[in-house]
């Protein structure tokens, strides 16, 4: 459990029978070297004592959200970003329910909605919640977040009833903790780049070509390489996305330039072509606004297929290169033709032509074509969530 030494974890502890597995984890994750502070919620001190958690943390324990005393620290601001990961167990099926509709009215859920790291949840609840269409609706919403779910596992329950929602054992969350670090430190070596959003062909100063791409999926790409260790290169055209903290951001407009900031990010060990590059730029572009009367018709000519070009660079080519396709009918046919064609690895297809996936949408629905003929046909779901399926299988070509 060596990459648990030195690392600063805040658990959370809820109000469950499994709270006493709580002390156990402490006294794990304080053998291994981490530093621990806890906040305990008002439920969770009829089942364990802030004592025996301070105890065994050797650290304050954390309750109230008002603190007269710590006024001054907001604790729901400095506990978030002092530690290196957040760790909720058990999580009740009510602090589940919390996190997902984003309310805050106690510490914790305050602390995990103020927070910018990555969270992992135990969950520990009786069979008949667990299996209830709301917890199964939550937990998508918790995973399309990005937080990481552990269990909960199948066993006789405290009330007597046995079934899925038994809380992971201690040594099997520490486990899961120690590997995602182990695996957070063995990619901080590699480097990715990765191309978002539409680019702007200007006809003159105030017109261009364009398409509807908004950079969604591009964004959370490179959110999720990020927070899974990669030093990741974001090369966006124009969006109304905010930045991401800790992804180098490279604003440019036209397909000229997308290409030039391409190149001089390189090399990388993996670039991702999300960005719908325009395929035509003016060729008699204005420098002045043209006048209507004096439009009489424009000449067009092809902008350089980036993702082509870098896959068939001699020296600079990444070792992974992923190409985006947006299509409208013949998704196969159309993505295998451009799977051979560019030279890339993967080509991940979608079907623009539904208004409920693809551009502008929150959603997503794709299929993945390899380079040795294989293809996966993923379900809807979240850009988010997609997004971290696509770095997951990212992380194991890479390995």
């Amino acid at each position: 459990m060596k990459n648990l030494n030195g690392k600063k974890i805040l658990l959370i502890i809820c109000g469950g029978i499994a709270a006493y597995k709580s002390l156990e984890i402490i006294r794990l994750l304080k053998k291994n070297g981490s530093s621990i502070k806890t906040i305990i919620t008002k439920n969770a001190k009829n089942f364990i004592t802030p004592l025996s958690v301070t105890s065994l943390s050797k650290e304050k324990v954390y309750s109230d959200l008002f603190n007269s005393e710590n006024e001054s620290e907001m604790d729901h601001i400095s506990l978030s970003r002092w530690a290196d990961l957040i760790l909720i167990a058990p999580a009740t099926a009510n602090t589940i329910s919390k996190i997902s509709y984003g309310l805050s009215d106690d510490l914790a859920s305050t602390v995990v909605f103020a927070s910018d790291k990555k969270i992992f949840i135990a969950p520990a609840m009786n069979v008949r919640m667990w299996e209830h269409q709301s917890n199964m609706d939550n937990l998508k919403k918790l995973i399309d977040f990005g937080h990481e779910i552990i269990g909960p596992e199948i066993g006789e329950m405290a009330c007597g009833e046995y079934g899925k929602g038994k809380m992971s054992e201690p040594e099997i969350i520490i486990n899961h903790i120690n590997n995602y670090f182990k695996n957070f430190e063995n990619n901080k070596r590699f480097k990715a780049l990765v191309t978002a959003g539409p680019t702007h062909e200007y006809i003159d100063p105030v017109r261009f070509i364009t398409n509807k791409s908004s950079g969604k999926q591009g964004y959370e790409i490179a959110k999720s390489l990020n927070e899974n260790g990669f030093d990741t290169t974001l090369i966006s055209g124009p969006s109304n996305l905010n930045p991401i903290k800790g992804v180098n951001l490279v604003k440019i407009k036209s397909a000229d330039e997308m290409l030039e900031a391409t190149l001089n990010n390189l090399p990388t060990d993996v670039a991702i072509f999300s960005s719908a590059v325009t395929d035509f730029k003016i060729k008699n572009k204005e420098n002045e606004k043209i006048k209507k009367e004096n439009i009489s018709e424009l000449f067009l000519e092809k902008n350089t297929d980036i993702l082509k070009h870098i896959s068939n660079h001699n020296s600079l080519r990444p070792r992974l290169v992923v190409g985006f396709a947006a299509e409208t009918n013949s998704i196969k046919i159309n993505s295998l033709k451009k799977l051979s064609e560019k030279n890339c690895d993967w080509i991940i297809a979608n079907d623009v032509s539904k208004n409920d996936i693809g551009f502008e949408s929150d959603f997503n629905k794709v299929s993945i074509f390899y380079k040795n003929n294989s293809e996966e046909n993923l379900p809807k779901m979240r850009k988010s969530s997609l997004a971290n399926e696509i770095v997951n299988r990212i992380i194991s070509q890479l390995n």
